[in-house]
């Protein structure tokens, strides 16, 4: 793992899927908040691989990624570009380095949670005032909403 000084860095991915203008978001059960799927790139996996299977291993929902490449080319392969990358401290020493992606749903949209989390669903904008969502995680389901159209 990189390190600068005491702090460790990982890289980390979260990705808002959308449909039908909701998104889906999971209450996570050791950090008592709602969140998009995510978690840690395994060694050699790349990003946009990271980013698809987290939403399967916590949702069970199959999803494409929605994004530009940054060239039309085909060698050396394009991959998706991250909607967003952003430095989360989790604590003191310990760091995320967080590719944020955007996606939809292939396939049956029905979410079924895993241990991680306690509750999983697609919400909308009628239902993000209630959920105490963090003001970070207000303002990417909001862009998601208006950028991921399906």
């Amino acid at each position: 793992m990189p390190k600068s000084g005491n702090m460790t860095r990982e890289w980390s991915v979260a990705t808002f899927v959308v449909h039908q203008e909701r998104v889906l978001l999971l209450y996570h059960r050791q950090l008592q908040k709602w969140l998009p799927p995510g978690g840690h790139i395994e060694p050699n996996e790349l990003p946009c691989e990271a980013a698809v299977r987290e939403v399967w291993e916590e949702t069970k929902v199959l999803v494409e990624l929605v994004g530009e490449k940054a060239l039309s080319v085909s060698d050396p392969r394009q991959l998706i570009l991250p909607r967003g990358i952003q430095l989360e401290t989790i604590d003191d020493d310990h760091q995320h380095i967080d590719l944020v992606y955007f996606a939809r749903v292939l396939g049956d949209p029905t979410p079924t949670g895993n241990s991680e989390s306690s509750a999983v669903g697609w919400y909308g904008r009628e239902d993000w005032p209630k959920m105490g969502l963090t003001y970070e995680i207000q303002q990417w389901v909001e862009l998601a909403v208006r950028e991921v159209k399906n």
